[in-house]
C-alpha cells in the first residue's frame, strides 16, 4: 500500500521535547546548588526554597481555578519560578517575604500577561527586583555559611575592602542568597542543561565574558566579578529563560552582551553593587525587538525593489 501525502499546517518537523521535560531539567540542574545551599546555610536555606515553590504552586493553582482554566501545575513551570526565586532569597530575610515574592512571580509578572509563554520578563526575576525596590534592607542582608546569626555584605559589595579568595568563591563558603554562592556547583548544572540541549551556551557565555572583560578594561577583577554575586546564576539559569529570551543565534549573542554591559555598568557607576537582576529584565524587554532585527529570511525571499529586475 502506498503512503499516503498528509498535509497540515505547520509546524512540520517536532521535538520530543515537554515543557514538563524542560523544566524537570532544569530542576535537576539547580539540584547540586540547591542541596548545597542547604547544607551551609541550613534550615531556613531550605523553609525559603520549600515556601517559595508550595506558594508559586499554589498560586497558579487557584488562578486556573478562579478563572476556570486548565490545570497547569503539572508543566512544573510554576515549581521552577518558585525553586529560582527561593535560591534568590537571602537566608536571613523573613518567610513571609517569599509568599509575596511568590505571588508576584505567578500572579502579576506571569498569570496577568496571558501565562506560560506571554510573560515579557522573567517571573522569578521580575519578582526579585519587585521584593529589592520594595524590601531593600531584607533583601541586602546576607548570613555567614554555617554562622546564620551573623549578617554580612556579599563579596562582590566587599571587594574593595575586604576580598574574598578565588577558591572560597569558587566552591562557595561565603555570604550570599541560598543558591548563588557556589560557582562550581551552578557550572555543573549549566554544562548538564547544555549537554541535554536545553540551553544554547552562547547567552552564558556571551554574558560572564563581558562581564569579566569590561570589568578588566576598567582596571577591575573580571574573575572576581563573575565568581561573585549573581552573575552564575542570572547567566545559566535565568538569562536563559525560553520565553523571555531571543530565539535566534545572534539574539541570544547580542542578548548576553547587553546583558554583560548593563551589569558592568551598575556595578561600575551605579550605587547597587549588583546589577544582574536588572540587566536580564531591561533585555527581557528588549528581546522582541532583537527577535525581529536578527530574523532569517524566509526561502525564497525577495526584496521589494527587486522583484521586477
Amino acid at each position: 500500500m502506498q503512503n499516503k501525502l498528509s498535509v497540515s499546517t505547520s509546524p512540520h518537523i517536532r521535538h520530543f521535547d515537554t515543557t514538563r521535560g524542560i523544566m524537570l531539567d532544569v530542576i535537576i540542574a539547580l539540584l547540586p546548588a540547591t542541596v548545597f545551599g542547604f547544607v551551609i546555610f541550613g534550615w531556613r536555606a531550605v523553609l525559603h526554597v520549600a515556601i517559595c515553590v508550595a506558594a508559586c504552586l499554589l498560586c497558579e493553582f487557584l488562578w486556573n481555578v478562579i478563572l476556570k482554566k486548565p490545570q497547569s501545575i503539572g508543566d512544573l513551570s510554576a515549581a521552577v519560578t518558585g525553586l529560582i526565586l527561593g535560591l534568590n532569597m537571602p537566608t536571613g530575610a523573613p518567610f513571609w517575604i517569599d509568599i509575596i515574592g511568590s505571588v508576584a512571580a505567578i500572579i502579576v509578572v506571569k498569570q496577568m500577561f496571558g501565562g506560560l509563554g506571554h510573560n515579557f520578563i522573567n517571573p522569578a526575576m521580575g519578582a526579585r527586583i519587585i521584593l529589592l525596590v520594595s524590601f531593600p534592607s531584607f533583601m541586602t542582608s546576607f548570613t555567614e555559611p554555617l554562622v546564620h546569626t551573623v549578617s554580612s555584605a556579599t563579596p562582590i559589595a566587599l571587594e574593595s575592602t575586604a576580598p574574598v579568595s578565588y577558591k572560597t568563591l569558587f566552591f562557595g563558603m561565603h555570604p550570599g542568597a541560598v543558591g548563588e554562592v557556589s560557582a562550581f556547583l551552578l557550572l555543573v548544572g549549566g554544562l548538564y542543561l547544555v549537554a541535554r540541549k536545553v540551553i544554547s551556551p552562547i547567552i552564558p557565555v556571551c554574558f560572564i565574558g563581558v562581564t569579566a572583560g569590561l570589568t578588566y578594561i576598567a582596571g577591575g577583577d573580571g574573575l572576581y566579578a563573575i565568581l561573585s554575586g549573581g552573575v552564575m546564576l542570572g547567566a545559566i539559569f535565568m538569562a536563559t529563560d525560553y520565553v523571555t529570551s531571543p530565539t535566534t543565534k545572534w539574539g541570544k549573542a547580542i542578548f548576553g552582551i547587553g546583558c554583560g554591559i548593563i551589569t558592568f555598568v551598575i556595578r561600575q557607576f551605579g550605587s547597587l553593587p549588583e546589577g544582574v537582576s536588572y540587566a536580564i529584565i531591561l533585555m527581557n524587554i528588549l528581546t522582541p525587538h532583537i527577535n525581529t532585527l536578527t530574523a532569517q529570511k524566509p526561502f525564497g525571499y525577495v526584496k521589494e525593489g527587486k522583484k521586477d529586475e
